[in-house]
């Protein structure tokens, strides 16, 4: 990785860039690696060639922010990633998250104590080929809300390797308001990364705050948790558009706030392009009305 960001020289994405530090500027449009692998981002991926196609696909459209972590497979996307991308071109930024491990049956074990963390980033480490991690989020909440409590340990322990030049910025992920505030208090953040989308929108005032403050926001399952008639709504919608509603859910996320990064994920190219071409979908008022009210 470089410092150096190459974002005049990109075709337009949708939502442009956002800098999310002096030395860190990423497309709002970005990419999360986590179907490449296998089911229940379990094992190898089906078409091991197509997934290395959807990623160097990522870079040639100009996407600069590329979401993985090394329990995803395990280990699996981000070997994928160095496979496709090494050495990374400048400009390119990788997320990942510690926080969790897998089992042999590929169960999500939560795992936060010092030496865990270590092993962990030095993992991400060794399988994205770096000797420094652009940004880490540290995950301590549940599945897709935040577990309360105090996350001052696990933070704690990756300001210290932050400290040590291992990690260069540092996130949270799945946390509460009271939660990144703990995190700040001993470490500046760049990024958090919760679950929201248009009709799970718990994290409204939040996102606000942090747009305040200059702090990315990055929302997984952007159709995650939707009812049938909050689907049925979001299916007119993208009729009457002629667009679909995963172009709509993204498109409505980027005009939701400035701050907010996208993240879609698929092992598609196919499905990558439509991604990319939906999110430049701009909502008339009367679209956002209606997506608005599914709150």
């Amino acid at each position: 990785m470089t410092d150096a960001t190459a974002a005049d020289a990109l075709p337009a994405l949708p939502g442009g860039t956002f800098t999310m530090a002096d030395d860190l500027t990423v497309t709002r449009m970005g990419y999360g690696a986590m179907q490449l692998a296998g089911p229940h981002v379990f094992g190898p991926p089906k078409d091991h060639d197509e997934a290395l196609r959807v990623l160097r696909t990522v870079v040639e459209m100009g996407i600069t922010h590329i979401d993985t972590s090394d329990f995803y497979g395990p280990f699996v996307t981000n070997r994928l990633i160095k496979e496709a991308l090494h050495p990374y071109p400048a400009g390119l930024h990788l997320v990942t998250k510690i926080g969790s491990v897998r089992d042999d049956e590929g169960n999500w074990i939560p795992s936060h104590s010092p030496e865990s963390l270590r092993e962990q980033v030095e993992s991400n480490l060794t399988n994205l080929g770096l000797d420094q991690l652009d940004v880490v989020n540290v995950r301590v909440g549940g599945f897709d809300s935040p577990t309360p409590g105090s996350i001052a340990g696990p933070f704690e322990a990756a300001a210290a390797m932050q400290q040590e030049g291992l990690i260069k910025h540092l996130g949270v992920s799945t946390v509460n308001a009271e939660q990144i505030a703990e995190a700040q208090s001993i470490a500046p953040i760049v990024t958090v990364q919760n679950f929201y989308n248009l009709a799970n929108r718990q994290d409204d005032a939040l996102i606000d705050s942090l747009a305040a403050q200059g702090i990315s926001y990055a929302p997984y399952f952007p159709l995650g948790g939707f009812s049938p008639l909050q689907s049925s709504t979001l299916d007119d919608v993208a009729t009457r558009l002629g667009a679909t509603p995963m172009a709509v859910a993204l498109a409505w996320l980027l005009q939701r706030s400035p701050n907010i990064l996208l993240i879609p994920g698929t092992s598609s190219v196919a499905h990558l392009r439509d991604n990319v071409a939906g999110a430049a979908l701009t909502l008339d008022d009367e679209a956002l009305s209606a997506l608005n009210a599914l709150a």
